[in-house]
């Protein structure tokens, strides 16, 4: 039985506490929020221990924790959780700056604990076919990808802009589909609506003829997710939402066979299954680190006005 507790309670915070409780060969120990109303209520919920102070719980003899709270905390509280020995999943951005990650990264190492990174669209089972399409090779050498990820503002998000909050998914999605990392980065962004950009286009390069376009932002009034991978023998067109692959070539449009399901939660069984098993995570704190690193860079790039290398 694999001991389980969440710090942070927030909308993501519940999704991961409701998963966990329904895992089998998984024990919710403890729930840790500051708000004590609130925590209380969801121990409660779902029969488990209530904590206002994070430490106190890490005295349970936790076997791993996912780390929920607000992007600016993640390195303290990350430090914090393997410092007791326990293993950590903490949720996309992995930080708040590089520097940061770096010191989470080697903290994890030097503890000999796992350390994974929230990123749950590479757990959708409609990226997890068409990686095993691409691998495959059914639609030849893959020359561009682009994403266009949509939609309506959330007012809880105010710490960040819309690159590190929605756009690091596809950055890192493109990066895992192609197998390399990126290069060099683009992107013209503004902020009509919110402090940090709300709307931005980031073109991506990983050597001289492979690209990236992720198209982003707070202002269309619809949510849209979807990915189009072009190949030199087909194209490949994901709906992130409806869990879709469709195939087109010269002679034949296809729809990809998709076992679909809930993201987060194939992203807490993997978890889960390298805690009990000691696998490595699909989604490293180096995954997590580069895909911060990108973001950062477009970020720069929209403010210089100027191709920044990584």
């Amino acid at each position: 039985m694999i001991r389980v507790g969440v710090i942070g309670t927030g909308a993501m915070g519940v999704n991961h506490i409701r998963i966990y409780h329904e895992m089998d060969d998984v024990e919710l120990v403890g729930i840790s929020d500051i708000d004590e109303e609130r925590v209380k209520a969801l121990a409660s919920q779902y029969d488990s221990k209530p904590f206002t102070d994070y430490k106190q719980m890490l005295d349970e003899g936790l076997d791993a924790v996912s780390i929920v709270v607000p992007t600016k905390l993640h390195k303290q509280v990350t430090l914090d959780v393997l410092a007791a020995g326990t293993n950590v999943l903490v949720e996309k951005p992995i930080a708040d700056t590089p520097e940061n990650a770096d010191v989470m990264i080697r903290a994890a190492e030097d503890a000999g604990k796992l350390l994974m990174v929230g990123h749950i669209e590479r757990f959708n089972p409609a990226v997890m076919k068409l990686k095993e399409i691409l691998d495959s090779g059914l639609l030849g050498k893959i020359v561009s990808m682009s994403t266009r990820r949509v939609g309506p503002y959330n007012p809880r998000i105010r710490d960040v802009g819309v690159i590190l909050d929605i756009g690091v998914h596809d950055i890192d999605i493109i990066s895992y589909l192609y197998g390399r990392p990126v290069n060099q980065v683009y992107a013209v962004a503004g902020a009509d609506i919110h402090p940090f950009e709300d709307h931005a286009s980031i073109h991506l390069r990983f050597n001289h003829e492979l690209s990236g376009l992720v198209e982003t932002n707070w202002l269309t009034p619809h949510k849209v997710r979807t990915l189009t991978v072009v190949g030199v023998d087909g194209v490949a067109y994901l709906d992130y939402i409806k869990q879709t692959v469709e195939l087109h070539d010269k002679q034949w449009v296809r729809t990809a066979k998709v076992e679909t399901g809930e993201p987060l939660k194939n992203e807490l069984e993997h978890f889960i299954g390298c805690v009990a098993n000691g696998g490595t995570p699909k989604t490293t704190g180096e995954d997590g680190k580069h895909a911060l690193e990108v973001c950062m860079s477009a970020i720069r790039s929209y403010k210089e006005e100027q191709m920044i290398k990584i």
